[in-house]
């Protein structure tokens, strides 16, 4: 009898402050518990763009801590999760049969977007994980990229899209904490994000600089909200959850798992 297809997950993976809130870290331990363990996970963060589409180490390599201003104990922690070749192997062949050529580095390790919530959700760091580069901002291109790797799913990968649901930096309210009231922008787009997520809008999200309220202010650039459109391709039909909710320093940390 073969396992079922693994889901698929957006998350809002916060900058290494994230591991300093309880609440936050509360709420990915506890989607984690009602996740089955992947065989190895395959990350696409908001933070790692490059064209031809590029793997990051198929081995151990150093984390990449690629965020500035923070306190230097951010600049030693450590992940230390194997890569892994059968996961480079199959990534190869599926973007061969849709024609995607895919580079290799193999000196890349984790970015942030990767391993600031996976030190939350698999601290064990003892399941293989890599990340997939950005080839484009393109929300069509993304979920075309997002459906080729579905398969994937039914070979124990847990594909991760890492972003941030609303994300403008100037807008942060640092002074006033996390849990400070988020500004009507970010509010009205998560509001509208998440009608469209569960409604099943798939068009109107691909569509979002058009269709959603205030998108040029929630995603001045919309690299942190483009990882979606990877998960919504590569999750097909299935159900769509809103696993976690809420406002981080003003910030929508809004984010789902599909195929639960």
């Amino acid at each position: 009898m073969n396992s079922p297809a693994m889901p698929v997950l957006y998350l809002s993976h916060g900058a290494p402050p994230l591991l300093d809130d309880l609440h936050w870290i509360e709420e990915l331990r506890q989607w984690r518990g009602r996740l089955p363990t992947p065989e190895t996970i395959l990350v696409i963060s908001a933070h790692w763009e490059s064209n031809p589409i590029t793997l990051s180490s198929s081995g151990s390599v150093p984390l990449v801590y690629d965020f500035w201003g923070f306190e230097d104990r951010f600049y030693q922690l450590e992940y230390r999760a194997p890569g892994s070749v059968p996961l480079k192997n199959s990534v190869d062949r599926l973007l061969a049969e849709v024609r995607q050529p895919v580079d290799h580095d193999e000196h890349r390790g984790l970015d942030h977007g990767a391993w600031v919530p996976l030190m939350v959700m698999f601290p064990e760091a003892t399941i293989p994980v890599m990340q997939l580069s950005l080839p484009t901002l393109d929300p069509s291109q993304l979920f075309t990229l997002g459906k080729a790797l579905a398969p994937l799913r039914d070979e124990g990968v847990l594909i991760i899209g890492s972003g941030f649901f609303t994300h403008n930096l100037r807008g942060m309210r640092w002074d006033a904490g996390p849990d400070a009231e988020p500004p009507s922008w970010s509010r009205e787009f998560d509001e509208w994000g998440a009608t469209a997520l569960m409604t099943g809008e798939v068009d109107q999200l691909l569509d979002f600089t058009h269709a959603a309220p205030a998108a040029a202010i929630a995603h001045p650039r919309t690299e942190h909200f483009a990882p979606l459109f990877v998960t919504l391709g590569a999750g097909g039909d299935d159900r769509i959850v809103s696993e976690v909710e809420g406002f981080w320093f003003g910030l929508a940390k809004r984010s789902i798992s599909i195929g639960v």
